[in-house]
């Protein structure tokens, strides 16, 4: 195994920029899971149908009364905020995370306002596929996410509708090397003349400060270096936590003030507000309701779609305990696994995640579905893992592929798995 150990080693050591360990484990695996196309076909036609169903409820969705905002969990400092449509695409980057087995390719859940996994899927994997002598089924992918990169900063722009050269900040996690190091290929990708900041270095301006009767200083959101920023790309900070900070000193909300700037057009930011508006899980279940009682909101053609990709999900386990069907009950807000729980058809619990971050949040319950086993090589040996794909949509449109591979619950411990295609094999 020294041998193993010191080649993955030695191939992702040349990598700049790149986190193959994360809390002291082994993350990215020298392995690669290969792939048919036409599994790749399958996960694409499912993530470009299941994307449209997502795409075409937004709308529906911004309409919506103040109570059912609450039922789908949404704070209620974010009503205003998350019926603002600024981009042409309601989400820049967001990837739908889905079990794929012979039979079905099944949704789990879409993170389209702060997913991960990107740099992974992007670039990382191609390396790792030449490699390994395969095919990367993602080539050409890191063009069009650049691509929609600079086409999201230039709508933002226009969004503004400033003259004025605008002042790109990309802002992440200053202590977090995945958020870090993601959002600076981010920013690298893009090509735009930009700025990195960690979150905590960011200032407001709640009220402009004058000097002599004259403006010296702005209202509005400023980077490190004191300019003002006009368009903010955020990674993966939380809007449902944004809203709760302050100021330490002047106890300030200052995310419900950054809320405030996207809607009196003084600052654009990426994801944009209806990234936020599809993240609740709980839009699965107002999906699947209309599908359930056959709502002519969508075609026919729709209903098989969500007939066929989506799981039955609910707001409360009813359902399940009726048809005795194990089940899901996950935050509508969430990330990486944490507070998920699973449960038996008659209502007790078969598993969980330690951690209890989003124990608030309005639970969701959707029908259990088991990740399929593979078993891959790690530095520690041979190991079964269940894996999980992510499929992701770029500015509406399917893009590249990656495994997740780790316990039924993924959380972020787990692997990422490259995937490549068999050199005989068709792109």
């Amino acid at each position: 195994m020294s041998t193993f150990r010191d080649e993955r080693k030695q191939f992702y050591e040349q990598i700049d920029g790149f986190w193959s360990d994360l809390y002291g484990m082994e993350y990215a695996l020298w392995d690669v899971k290969k792939e048919t196309s036409e599994t790749i076909g399958r996960i694409r036609t499912a993530a470009e149908r299941i994307g449209h169903i997502f795409y075409k409820t937004a709308p529906l969705l911004r309409n919506l009364d103040d109570e059912t905002f609450l039922q789908l969990g949404f704070p209620p400092e974010s009503f205003t905020y998350i019926r603002l449509q600024t981009l042409p695409f309601e989400s820049v980057i967001a990837r739908l995370d889905l079990v794929v087995t012979e039979q079905d390719v099944k949704l789990l859940e879409m993170n389209a306002d702060t997913p991960t996994f990107i740099m992974e899927t992007f670039n990382i994997n191609e390396k790792v596929c030449k490699a390994f002598q395969l095919k990367n089924p993602n080539e050409a992918c890191e063009d069009k996410l650049r691509e929609a990169l600079q086409k999201a900063i230039k709508a933002a722009v226009g969004f503004l509708g400033k003259r004025k050269t605008p002042h790109i900040v990309f802002a992440s996690h200053g202590d977090h090397a995945e958020d870090r190091l993601t959002t600076m290929y981010l920013q690298q990708l893009s090509g735009f003349n930009s700025r990195f900041t960690s979150l905590d270095r960011l200032r407001v301006v709640p009220e402009a400060i004058k000097e002599n009767g004259e403006v010296v200083v702005e209202r509005g959101l400023y980077d490190d270096q004191g300019e003002k920023v006009d368009v903010l790309y955020r990674q993966t900070y939380p809007l449902e936590h944004l809203i709760e900070d302050e100021d330490p000193l002047t106890k300030e909300k200052v995310g419900q003030f950054l809320m405030k700037l996207v809607e009196e057009k003084e600052l654009a930011v990426i994801n944009p507000p209806s990234a936020f508006l599809l993240q609740s899980k709980a839009i699965m279940a107002l999906i699947w309701g209309l599908h359930e009682v056959r709502h002519s909101f969508y075609t026919e053609e729709e209903h098989q779609w969500i007939s066929t990709y989506f799981l039955p999900t609910y707001m409360d386990e009813d359902w399940f305990w009726q048809q005795k069907v194990n089940y899901v009950k996950k935050p509508s807000f969430g990330r990486e696994g944490d507070t998920v729980e699973i449960y038996g058809g008659t209502g007790q619990k078969l598993d969980e995640d330690q951690h209890k971050t989003y124990k608030d949040s309005v639970p969701v319950y959707q029908q259990f579905i088991e990740l399929p086993k593979t078993v891959v090589q790690t530095e520690q040996g041979k190991k079964q893992v269940h894996y999980m794909y992510g499929c992701f949509y770029i500015n509406g449109q399917v893009s590249s592929i990656g495994i997740r591979a780790g316990r039924q619950i993924t959380d972020n411990e787990s692997y990422f798995l490259p995937i490549g295609l068999d050199k005989e094999e068709e792109k």
